[in-house]
């Protein structure tokens, strides 16, 4: 478990980090493992970087063993985002969230 995820998710804290080689910012809601391949993953509303899908405002879901260079900024995110659901279903196990 990767304790700096939930710190910044506990705070509310933007965070930037590579994923996939690629710099990503975004803001953690929930992080855990999935259901189907029991990867350590996260969502995140990711609101700036590189986005393989062309959206970089959009969540996502980050398989944690694909990001590295992990920082929590000082830049705090006030509220919960449009369509995030607690205890997201694709995870069969839960370490932190909001």
């Amino acid at each position: 478990m990767n304790s700096k995820i939930c710190e910044a998710i506990e705070n509310k804290k933007v965070i930037e980090f590579f994923y996939k080689g690629y710099k990503c910012i975004g803001e953690p809601h929930c992080y855990g493992i999935h259901k189907y391949t029991s990867n350590e993953v996260l969502s995140a509303y990711q609101v700036g970087g590189y986005s393989f899908s062309g959206n970089a405002s959009s969540w996502k879901l980050y398989i944690i063993p694909e990001m590295s260079g992990i920082v929590i900024t000082d830049n705090q995110f006030e509220s919960l985002r449009p369509g995030y659901k607690r205890n997201d279903s694709r995870m069969s196990r839960i370490f932190c969230q909001l």
